[in-house]
């Protein structure tokens, strides 16, 4: 009696491995080709196409806390208006202002970029990055140069009363 009391049990046992492998081999069974496969779509060969003259701006040396403003222009060359939907700093230190309004083929425009040294030193290269519904967006833009130490404070040499 006990021997088939343990064989029944066994004989459950199993069943109930081999019922949950088959159900966990079917969950885990891949997508098909066709549903795992990303449609990416076609190129707009009549998208906008976002073109500077100059990505890429050296202020040169400045001293620590001073700011840096430069526009960068910009021309639509595509046969689309062109429409900016972010300007993005690589910190809060660099601040981009761009053209909300869509602009059409042919037109220009300028992203206008200011920089604050406050806390900076040494080399900087700071970037812009523009998303645009141009064909050739992200875009970078880039404001290079050197913050130093501010000037000196002389020392007062009468105390103050």
């Amino acid at each position: 009696m006990k021997k088939s009391i343990i064989l029944a049990t066994c004989g459950m046992l199993f069943a109930a491995t081999m019922v949950n492998a088959q159900t966990d081999k079917a969950m885990s069974k891949p997508a098909t080709p066709a549903a795992t496969q990303v449609a990416t779509p076609a190129e707009n060969k009549n998208a906008a196409e976002m073109t500077f003259g100059n990505e890429e701006f050296n202020f040169g040396t400045i001293k620590q806390g001073e700011s840096v403003t430069h526009e960068f222009t910009f021309a639509n060359d595509g046969k689309e208006d062109l429409i900016i939907t972010n300007a993005q700093g690589s910190c809060g230190c660099t601040v981009p202002l761009y053209p909300k309004e869509p602009i059409k083929k042919g037109a220009t425009g300028t992203i206008k970029v200011t920089f604050n040294s406050a806390g900076k030193m040494g080399m900087q290269d700071k970037t812009v990055t523009i998303t645009s519904n141009a064909k050739n967006s992200p875009r970078i833009l880039h404001l290079k140069g050197t913050v130093e130490a501010p000037a000196a404070q002389p020392a007062n040499a009468t105390p103050s009363k």
